[in-house]
C-alpha cells in the first residue's frame, strides 16, 4: 500500500529536523503543507513566491535527497505557491511549479560524492584513478568576497588568502582555523578551497568533515581496504578537514590521518583544518598529531563587533536583493551578539515573517520576530557598555576616559558618557562618578549640564550626542 502524502511529508520532516538548525526548520519547513501525492510526485504548498525562491536556492538538494529516500529514485517534487489575489475576501490564488535544479542523486552520491560520473560503490579502488575525477565538495557560495573582514577575523582571513595563493608554499601549513560555533570557520576554509580552484585549476582540492572522514575509515576497515583509503587521501593537493575536535573519539582514524598528514606535508601539499578550540586545548587527540598541528599557523575567529555585523548584514541584503529599514538593521546588529550564523538567520527569519504576514518590515515586527534570537526584548544598559560605545565612537582609549587629563577630546567624551549614563541607567550620581576613576557626584552634575549647554550652541556636538543616544536606545531594546 502506497504511503499517504501526509505520511510521506511527515517522514521527510523527521529527517530534515535532524539536519538543519532548529530556527531554520521552524522558519522554512514548518509552514510547508503537503497537498497531494501522484505516483512519485509530491506537491507541497508554500506561502509565497519569496518562500519558494528561498527553498529553491538553499534547500532544494536536501529536499531532493530526503524525498528520494522516502519514495525511491524516481521521486519528484512540485510546489504549489500561494499568490495574493488582491481581495481579502477571496481565497488566495495558487500556481504549481516543478522544483528546479532537481538532479538525480544515487545512494553513493548521497553518502560519499567524491567521484564524478562514476557510480561505483567504492571510489577508492578504481584502477587508474584520475585526479580530476575528484569532486572537491565545495560550496560555491563560500568565497573570500562574501566573507566580511573585521578585527575579529583579519588574521585568519589574510592567512587564508595567502594559503590560497601559494598552497603548500608558505609557513602556514597546516593552517588551523579555530573559534566558536557560527563564526565562519567552514565558510573561510571552503573559501580557501574555492580560491585554490580558481587560481590553480590543476590542483586537487577536497573538503571533508571529520565525521565523514571517520565514517569512511570505519567502512574501509570493515572491508580490509585501509590502504586504499589512505592512498586516496594522499592524492589530494589541498586537503580541508572540518571540525577536527571530533577526532577525539576515533583513535584508529587518528592513526590513518597521521599517515596522510605526514605524506601530504612532506610532499609540499597544503592542509587546512578547523576546530572549535585551539590545538593546545584539544582533548583526546594524539600528542603527535597536536605537535604537527602546531607546525603551521593557528588563527582564531572571534564574535564580530558592531561595525562588522552591520557590514555583514548589508552584504547579505545586497547579495539577496532586498532592503530593510536602517533602524531595523541596527537593532539586529546591536542585539545579536552570539555569531554570524544567528545574525544572518535573524535577518532571514524577519524577511520570512514579513512575507508570510504580508506586512512591511519595521522595528515592531523585528522585536516580535527576533524574540527567539534576542534573550530579552528590553535589557538594562550598563555604565560599562555606554563607556565602550562612546570610546568606540570617538576612537578614545578606554583607560584615557578614566584618567585625569585636560585634553579636550577626552574631557568631552567623558562628559557625554556621564550624561548618557545618567539618562539611560538607574545608577546614582555617586555610582556613575565611581566608574570614572572615583570622581564625585558634583563632577557628574557639572558634566551633564555642560553637555546640555553645548547641545544648545554646537550643532555638530549635538548631532554626535543624538547619534550616541540612538545607539544606546537600540542596545537597550
Amino acid at each position: 500500500m502506497d504511503k499517504a502524502f501526509e505520511t510521506v511529508w511527515a517522514d521527510c520532516l523527521e529527517i530534515i529536523k535532524d539536519i538543519v538548525e532548529w530556527q531554520h526548520f521552524k522558519t522554512w519547513f514548518e509552514p510547508i503543507k503537503p497537498v497531494e501525492l501522484k505516483g512519485k510526485v509530491l506537491t507541497i504548498q508554500v506561502p509565497s513566491q519569496f518562500f519558494y525562491e528561498y527553498l529553491e536556492e538553499h534547500y532544494v538538494a536536501l529536499l531532493a535527497k530526503t524525498l528520494k529516500r522516502e519514495l525511491g529514485k524516481e521521486a519528484r517534487l512540485e510546489y504549489r505557491i500561494m499568490v495574493d489575489s488582491g481581495n481579502s475576501r477571496n481565497k488566495p490564488l495558487t500556481m504549481d511549479v516543478p522544483a528546479h535544479g532537481y538532479k538525480s542523486f544515487t545512494n553513493n552520491e548521497m553518502d560519499f560524492p567524491l567521484i564524478i560520473n562514476n557510480p561505483v560503490k567504492n571510489p577508492f579502488v578504481i584502477p587508474g584513478l584520475k585526479k580530476m575525477q575528484i569532486d572537491p565538495q565545495l560550496n560555491a557560495a563560500y568565497t573570500f568576497d562574501s566573507f566580511i573582514e573585521g578585527d575579529c577575523n583579519r588574521v585568519s582571513r589574510r592567512a587564508g588568502k595567502t594559503v590560497a595563493e601559494k598552497p603548500g608554499g608558505t609557513s602556514f601549513n597546516p593552517l588551523v582555523i579555530y573559534g566558536g560555533v557560527g563564526l565562519g570557520k567552514t565558510h573561510l576554509a571552503q573559501a580557501i578551497g574555492n580560491d585554490v580552484k580558481r587560481l590553480h585549476p590543476n590542483k586537487v582540492v577536497l573538503y571533508v568533515s571529520s565525521e565523514k572522514f571517520i565514517n569512511q575509515f570505519i567502512d574501509h576497515s570493515r572491508n580490509n581496504a585501509i590502504n586504499d583509503f589512505i592512498h586516496f587521501y594522499q592524492l589530494i593537493d589541498v586537503l580541508i578537514i572540518d571540525d577536527i575536535q571530533f577526532f577525539n573519539r576515533a583513535e584508529k582514524s587518528q592513526d590513518a590521518f597521521f599517515s596522510i598528514f605526514n605524506h601530504l606535508h612532506q610532499s609540499g601539499k597544503q592542509l587546512v583544518l578547523t576546530s572549535d578550540k585551539s590545538p593546545k586545548d584539544l582533548e583526546g587527540v594524539q600528542e603527535r598529531l597536536l605537535s604537527r598541528f602546531r607546525w603551521g599557523l593557528s588563527a582564531d575567529l572571534q564574535a564580530p563587533d558592531y561595525d562588522t555585523k552591520m557590514e555583514i548584514l548589508d552584504t547579505k541584503m545586497k547579495s539577496d536583493g532586498f532592503a530593510v529599514p536602517r533602524e531595523v538593521v541596527k537593532y539586529i546588529a546591536y542585539n545579536i551578539n552570539s555569531n554570524v550564523r544567528e545574525l544572518e538567520g535573524a535577518l532571514i527569519s524577519l524577511l520570512a515573517q514579513s512575507s508570510l504576514n504580508k506586512r512591511e518590515i519595521d522595528l515592531e515586527l523585528a522585536k516580535k520576530v527576533l524574540r527567539n534570537f534576542v534573550k530579552s526584548s528590553s535589557k538594562e544598559i550598563t555604565i560599562d557598555a555606554i563607556q565602550k560605545m562612546v570610546c568606540e565612537y570617538f576612537g578614545v582609549p578606554y583607560d584615557k576616559l578614566l584618567q585625569k587629563t585636560r585634553k579636550r577630546e577626552i574631557v568631552q567624551a567623558r562628559q557625554i558618557t556621564m550624561y548618557l549614563s545618567k539618562a539611560f541607567t538607574k545608577n546614582s550620581l555617586k555610582t556613575i562618578g565611581e566608574h570614572f576613576g572615583g570622581r564625585d557626584h558634583t563632577t557628574v552634575i557639572h558634566s551633564c549640564q555642560t553637555v546640555k549647554d553645548l547641545m544648545d550652541t554646537d550643532t555638530l556636538f549635538k548631532e554626535s550626542v543624538l547619534e550616541l543616544q540612538q545607539k544606546v536606545q537600540l542596545a537597550a531594546m
